[in-house]
């Protein structure tokens, strides 16, 4: 297999290549932005299966996913995230992501799940379709844009609005706006109550 994985944190970028190096035999070619991941699909692609960090520098949003496929000459694409709600997701296979990674999911079911893209085959984790069926289907989400359920699930996770900046690389000014957004439409007196809503509606 040979795997081009783009991620600008660090730590995630070693521990993912050197596991799929060391367990799946796999050759790792390594980018830290989309820019960086573009050149060397374009000198060194097209790769079995890219993987890039829906949150990393350049992707704006699923704009990195469609210049990723379209470089990577018809191999597989697929998205890694931290944070992006269910319905993100979706919105990535329908624009042509070969598969959707968590990245809370565990080493060997990201090496199985790698394997199989690598094999040209759609993967998403089964929880992450149950929540995009609860998402869809519940009249909270439907309130809301999916920068909003982004937001929200930040505030679910108990993360402050610097740290949720950093993860949708937005300014901290512009998280303030959407959590006041949300409490107004989830009717919540603040940022807390607003996660309860989330929490206690299932939407993550």
């Amino acid at each position: 297999m040979r795997i081009l994985l783009a991620d600008d944190h660090d730590m995630v970028r070693e521990t993912i290549s050197a596991y799929l190096r060391s367990e799946g035999g796999a050759e790792v070619a390594l980018a830290t932005d989309l820019p960086g991941a573009i050149e060397q699909i374009s000198g060194e692609g097209p790769f079995d299966l890219v993987l890039l960090d829906y949150n990393m520098p350049g992707m704006m949003g699923l704009d990195g996913l469609s210049k990723a496929l379209a470089a990577n000459g018809g191999k597989g694409v697929a998205i890694l995230s931290g944070s992006a709600p269910a319905r993100t997701a979706q919105e990535a296979l329908d624009a042509g992501a070969i598969g959707f990674i968590p990245k809370t999911m565990g080493a060997q079911s990201l090496l199985n799940a790698v394997r199989f893209m690598s094999a040209g085959e759609i993967y998403v984790p089964v929880d992450l379709m149950r929540e995009e069926a609860a998402a869809s289907t519940h009249p909270l989400a439907k309130k809301l844009s999916p920068r909003e359920l982004e937001v929200l699930n930040g505030l679910s996770k108990g993360l402050s609005n610097k740290e949720i900046a950093r993860e949708l690389e937005l300014q901290e000014v512009t998280i303030k706006l959407h959590v006041r957004t949300l409490c107004r439409k989830l009717d919540a007196k603040n940022r807390t109550q607003a996660a309860l809503c989330a929490k206690e509606a299932g939407l993550f």
